[in-house]
């Protein structure tokens, strides 16, 4: 076999056997909700907030066309309890904070939900990119019934994926699950959105979000195909070798 084709050959096997690894740069800002503009367990506005019973979260956007929508910053210390703005039931439920801890984002899907949105700066076109959150469903204490089908739609430019879609019994709690999704840069800079979405009407449903992140994703060789370059790499030195001698 000649070099050439040799080479040929170890770089198709370098392109077949791949797998996608995340690039550790952070790509978003503020993605655990920590940062806000006047404080937590609160309900956003969709512009600064200077004080008031409204807050921001810094990075993010909250709207609805006309104000905030009916989104809040809520604390897993307290939301709880009688003393969270918005109260969710949590007796004997297993609520709990997020893996993130310390602030999450609340939407109602049935009530006025607002699109909670960021910028992201710096994509590559064509680039892959892998976003990752957790998320739960919750109900409001003073309300009774279940809660079906209700899940994130997550924008990105023009793409848009669904989270699977939670559902839980009359006073219960879903428990956090992780989401994790890839998309595809179209341009430098994308919008990344959340709608909190619903079936049925519930009683009601609190979506909620935490622990926001994007990285890009890069390919690497798998270590079989490490194994096979080398081997290629070997065999092309024995031929290179035996030429010279011939020579």
């Amino acid at each position: 076999m000649h070099i050439k084709s040799i080479l040929l050959s170890l770089s198709a096997v370098a392109a077949l056997a791949t797998t996608v690894v995340a690039d550790a740069a952070p790509m978003l800002l503020n993605g655990s909700f920590e940062a806000t503009s006047n404080g937590t367990n609160k309900q956003l506005s969709s512009t600064a907030s200077k004080g008031g019973d409204q807050t921001t979260i810094s990075g993010w956007t909250s709207s609805d066309g006309n104000n905030g929508g009916y989104n809040f910053i809520l604390n897993s210390s307290n939301a709880a309890t009688k003393d969270s703005v918005i109260w969710l039931e949590g007796q004997g439920n297993g609520f709990g904070a997020s893996p993130d801890g310390g602030n999450f984002f609340a939407s109602d899907p049935l009530y006025h939900p607002g699109v909670l949105s960021q910028s992201v700066n710096g994509l590559t076109i064509g680039a892959s990119y892998t976003l990752t959150f957790y998320y739960a469903l919750a109900q409001q204490v003073g309300f009774k019934g279940a809660n079906y089908d209700n899940y994130w739609q997550v924008g990105f430019g023009k793409d848009k994926q669904t989270t699977t879609k939670l559902s839980i019994d009359d006073d219960g709690f879903s428990g956090w699950k992780k989401a994790t999704m890839t998309f595809i840069a179209s341009s430098l800079t994308e919008s990344l959105s959340f709608l909190a979405m619903s079936g049925p009407e519930g009683a009601p449903p609190f979506l909620l979000l935490d622990g926001v992140s994007m990285e890009k994703s890069v390919s690497v060789p798998e270590p079989s195909s490490w194994s096979i370059m080398f081997a290629g790499l070997v065999g092309i030195a024995f031929l290179a070798r035996r030429r010279a001698r011939r020579s």
